[in-house]
């Protein structure tokens, strides 16, 4: 194994499984629990009409790529709060946490004028009938709306995880998400005098739902005693501009990787659009899936970025790297586990969606693909959120940026829209190339977190 997980020896393996799932699996549910109010939204817009569901579809796709992207860069805080927490400075989180709101909320109003100014050009691109178009736009106004409060919730899970506290984010992720349903349903319908939207309106209820996530998070997150030693709430700071280049140079990196990775998929969303609705809507019910079970290797992969900073932070770099590949090797016996699951159940996961028979069928073949990407899409994720705790952030983003644009949309609009290399195979040949870029980007991160560890090791003992 590149780790030698083997020579740890299996109490200390067993001590930190623990702990990392002490972090991960809370956080898994979360994250799960904050997707799922995407698989809501899709999932009440199809039983709308398949024009709802593929406004959804794209309007979703617009919100996701800022959100993530922003979210990267607010994530700069996980790497930075561990190192705090495992050297012991108690004194200096509060303040590093408070800061953090700041960058988040200054962030998140960043967001909202990228998705309204983005509204014209979309327009412009997109070929579908108007009153599709007009529900995208009116989607992106209500998701924008929550933009502020989502990159401030982001900064609170940075605090709250880095701390060893994870609780508090799945309690409140997961009354977020009973909320989120109702409020769908009363938008998308119109009931107790509000307005009847139809898909658009699960935009709405998102961005409510942002709102409430942010302000019930920070409320209870003041009210733990556990965490009143820290001094979150001890006093109140106005933004100390000179500490945001330093989030901003750590975080960067982190953002554009997500950008990258999370706009490979938007931009096929935005590219098979001239195949028509049904093609759009199969890919998105696929995609939304995919992105559930991708919140498995997700959460060990935050989980990594503290465990992995809080032992740099106390100097073990031979623990740093024991948790490096403990994580890689979790994360491939969980994927084994989701590529079962989608082969098996495939026609059913899709019928959840959609009940048009045409939707089922294409999109049963789509999950062919997204099974077969599980091992190396969790490995890469994984391997670059361990990296993050060692605060290298560039490198993973070059490794990034050629192969998701380069290979996965590079060579998927080569195979899907073009005759050059294959007849030209619609939306398989944009799946096929992101078993291709996942593949690369897995197995080369893998083998620079191996090296990074190791040298990193080798320089402590010297």
């Amino acid at each position: 194994m590149l780790f030698h997980l083997d020579k740890a020896g299996w109490p200390r393996i067993r001590e930190e499984t623990r702990a990392l799932s002490h972090l991960a699996l809370p956080m898994m549910v979360a994250q799960i629990a904050q997707v799922a109010t995407g698989f809501v939204d899709t999932v009440m817009a199809g039983r709308v009409s398949t024009d709802d569901l593929a406004a959804v579809s794209l309007g979703a796709s617009i919100f996701i790529t800022v959100y993530v992207t922003l979210m990267g860069i607010v994530s700069a805080l996980n790497p930075i709060l561990s190192h705090q927490f495992g050297a012991g400075e108690t004194r200096r989180i509060g303040e590093t946490a408070r800061q953090g709101l700041w960058f988040g909320l200054l962030l998140g109003c960043l967001g909202v004028l990228l998705m309204l100014a983005i509204q014209p050009l979309l327009r412009q691109w997109l070929s579908l009938p108007e009153t599709v178009e007009d529900k995208v736009m009116l989607y992106i106004d209500g998701a924008a709306f929550g933009m502020p409060a989502a990159m401030m919730h982001r900064a609170l899970h940075a605090f709250a995880s880095s701390l060893n506290r994870p609780r508090p984010i799945m309690v409140v992720s997961l009354i977020a998400l009973l909320l989120n349903i109702p409020l769908n349903y009363m938008l998308i319908h119109g009931l107790f005098g509000l307005p009847q939207l139809g898909g658009a309106g699960c935009g709405w209820a998102t961005g409510v739902v942002m709102w409430f996530n942010a302000i019930t998070l920070f409320v209870y997150l003041a009210r733990n005693r556990a965490l009143a030693g820290y001094g979150l709430t001890q006093q109140f700071s106005w933004p100390q501009w000179s500490r945001f280049p330093a989030m901003l140079k750590l975080g960067l990196p982190i953002g554009l990787s997500f950008f990258v990775e999370v706009s490979l998929f938007s931009f096929i969303a935005l590219l098979i659009a001239q195949l028509g609705t049904l093609v759009v809507a199969s890919h998105q019910a696929v995609l939304n899936f995919s992105s559930l079970i991708y919140m498995i290797p997700q959460s060990i992969a935050t989980a990594l970025t503290i465990r992995v900073g809080q032992s740099i932070g106390s100097g073990d770099y031979l623990q740093a790297r024991l948790i490096s590949g403990l994580g890689i090797a979790l994360s491939i016996a969980a994927a084994v586990l989701t590529m079962l699951l989608v082969l098996l159940f495939r026609h059913q996961i899709i019928a959840m969606y959609s009940p048009d028979p045409a939707v089922v069928a294409l999109g049963s073949t789509l999950m062919l693909f997204a099974a077969f990407y599980q091992l190396t899409d969790a490995m890469q994720t994984v391997a670059s959120g361990a990296l993050r705790g060692y605060k290298i952030t560039t490198l993973p983003m070059a490794i990034h940026i050629v192969s998701f644009w380069g290979l996965g949309l590079g060579l998927g609009m080569v195979l899907g829209l073009t005759d050059w290399l294959l007849p030209r195979l619609g939306v398989h040949g944009f799946w096929a190339a992101l078993v291709v870029s996942l593949s690369v980007a897995g197995l080369t991160l893998v083998g620079y977190l191996s090296h990074i560890s190791r040298q990193r090791l080798h320089r402590q003992t010297l």
